[in-house]
């Protein structure tokens, strides 16, 4: 099993920026995946981004496209998620996400392995 390790949450100004990083311990092969959720308080776990790790596709929700980036380093096999413009609304803890599939990568289903989380809390 994959591990997870994340890195770079913290507390920042509305309209700040931010950049997590999560480090997978492998890629076992070309349907490898990796994702980022989140979980607001109160609410349900969501999707956030994921990126595709053969092609490199994107993939983003309507609350993050334009906002957040995510992007991959094959060497160090780790993803990034780079948060621009950050809001109260983002404020959760985000969960990064791996697996083998060719199934969607926007349903938590679809990822054998999963991170601690990391808190990202956005003042006003």
């Amino acid at each position: 099993q994959v591990q997870l390790v994340e890195s770079g949450g913290g507390l920042v100004q509305a309209g700040d920026s931010l950049r997590l990083s999560c480090a997978a311990s492998l890629r076992t092969s070309s349907s490898f995946a990796m994702g980022w959720f989140r979980q607001a308080p109160g609410k349900e776990r969501e999707f956030a981004a994921a990126i595709r790790w053969r092609s490199g596709s994107q993939y983003y929700t309507d609350s993050t496209k334009g906002r957040f980036t995510i992007s991959r380093d094959n060497a160090k096999n780790t993803v990034y998620l780079q948060m621009n413009s950050l809001t109260p609304e983002d404020t959760a803890i985000y969960y990064c996400a791996a697996g083998n599939f060719t199934a969607s990568v926007y349903y938590e289903h679809s990822y054998a392995s999963w991170g601690q989380g990391t808190q990202v809390t956005v003042s006003s």
